[in-house]
Order: C-alpha cells, then sequence, then structure tokens
C-alpha cells in the first residue's frame, strides 16, 4: 500500500462525525484508535478487506483516496451492543417488523465508497438481497474521523444514526442531502428520549428492563 498514515489524536473532524469535547467523567476513559492512510485508492480498501476476512475489527471506511481503519474501545462497543439491544427490545415490544444486519460492510465499486457501520437495520419483510441498510448506525466517541455522512450519502442509505455525547441524533436523505431530523423517519413512534434515558442504566440488564417497564406502563 502506497499510501501515506495519519494517526488520529484531536483534530477537527467534519459535520456529524465530530463529536462535543467528552465530559469530565469520560476524559479517563481509553478512545477508539483511528489511522487514515492518505492518497489509498480502491484496490488498497478491498486488498484489506480481503486480508481481514471474516473479522469485524478494523472496520474500515474508504472516500476520496482516503482509507479510515478504526480499532473500537471497549466502551465504544458497549455503547453500541447496548443501543442495539434497546432498539431491539423496542420493535419487538412494539411488534414492529425490524432485521439487523450488524456491522455490515457496504461499498459502491462506481461511486468508490465503502463503510462498516455500527449496527445496521433493515425494515421487514426484505423481498430481495438488499445492497444496503434502511438505517445505519454509528457511535461517536474519537473526532478526527472521515465524515460518514458524506460517505452513506453516496451509498444512498435512506437513514443515518449517531449515538453521541448521550443523544441520538438522526438523519434523513431527502434528495442527495442528509437533512437533520427530530425522529427516525424509518421509525417514527421510536421516543428518543426513553432510549437515551435507558442507555444510562448501570448496565446492559438494567437498560433492558427499564425499557420494558416503560412500555409495558404505556400500553
Amino acid at each position: 500500500m502506497a499510501a501515506t498514515a495519519e494517526r488520529i489524536a484531536d483534530r477537527p473532524a467534519s459535520l456529524a462525525s465530530a463529536p462535543m469535547p467528552a465530559p469530565a467523567h469520560q476524559a479517563a476513559r481509553p478512545d477508539d484508535q483511528i489511522v487514515l492512510f492518505n492518497d489509498a485508492d480502491w484496490s488498497d480498501y478491498e486488498r484489506l478487506l480481503e486480508i481481514r476476512g471474516e473479522s469485524a475489527i478494523p472496520r474500515l471506511t474508504f472516500i476520496d483516496g482516503v482509507l479510515e481503519l478504526m480499532t473500537p474501545s471497549w466502551y465504544h462497543e458497549s455503547d453500541k451492543k447496548t443501543l442495539a439491544r434497546l432498539i431491539e427490545t423496542w420493535a419487538l415490544e412494539m411488534d414492529v417488523a425490524l432485521g439487523g444486519a450488524g456491522s455490515w460492510t457496504i461499498k459502491s465499486t462506481l461511486a468508490k465508497r465503502g463503510a462498516e457501520p455500527d449496527e445496521c437495520y433493515l425494515l421487514e419483510p426484505i423481498e430481495k438481497e438488499p445492497s444496503r441498510p434502511d438505517i445505519a448506525i454509528e457511535v461517536v466517541r474519537t473526532s478526527g474521523g472521515l465524515n460518514k455522512l458524506e460517505v452513506y450519502r453516496a451509498l444512498e442509505v435512506p437513514e443515518v444514526w449517531f449515538w453521541q455525547q448521550g443523544q441520538l441524533q438522526f438523519y434523513g436523505l431527502e434528495g442527495d442531502q442528509y437533512q437533520r431530523l427530530q425522529r427516525s423517519g424509518m421509525l417514527p413512534q421510536l421516543d428518543p428520549t426513553l432510549i437515551e434515558s435507558c442507555m444510562q442504566a448501570p448496565t446492559q440488564t438494567e437498560a433492558i428492563r427499564q425499557l420494558r417497564r416503560v412500555l409495558t406502563a404505556a400500553g
């Protein structure tokens, strides 16, 4: 690979990929490790995908000749899994047909874009093999990475969610640009404040119990 590597610390990032400064109680937590390879080409990206094989780490993103390798921290993976369990529990309790596809590698040779969300979902039923998810979810903990919205825009992912500093942010693709949404257009019944509250629970199990208690009381 002829590309040059750059280790990311805290340089500015593009819109929606840059988290706000971490609260004091999170300052000592290990962040994700991000390396950027500049002047990369599409063959570099595909070669690394082949070398990595079925492993989900590092996660690879490619756009405009820049290849990002991201190794998530334990805190990143814990947030990802808690959020996924909450979404899937909510869908089950609300009788919403939702199919999960994990960190599915989404790429377009024509657009020369590729990404691997932390989690992604499709609305069921799925009638044929899809080329991209309906919802891609990114957990943001470290500044300086690529602009994931720009990658997903080229891949025509209808909706992108960011979990960032205790909040859910929703972006919907309108035409060829993303617009910030107050709620998910795909899952409009999902109350983001409820999910955010449950994410603050001390354990994943308690987060699920809290969600079920609220949904049961509301039903």
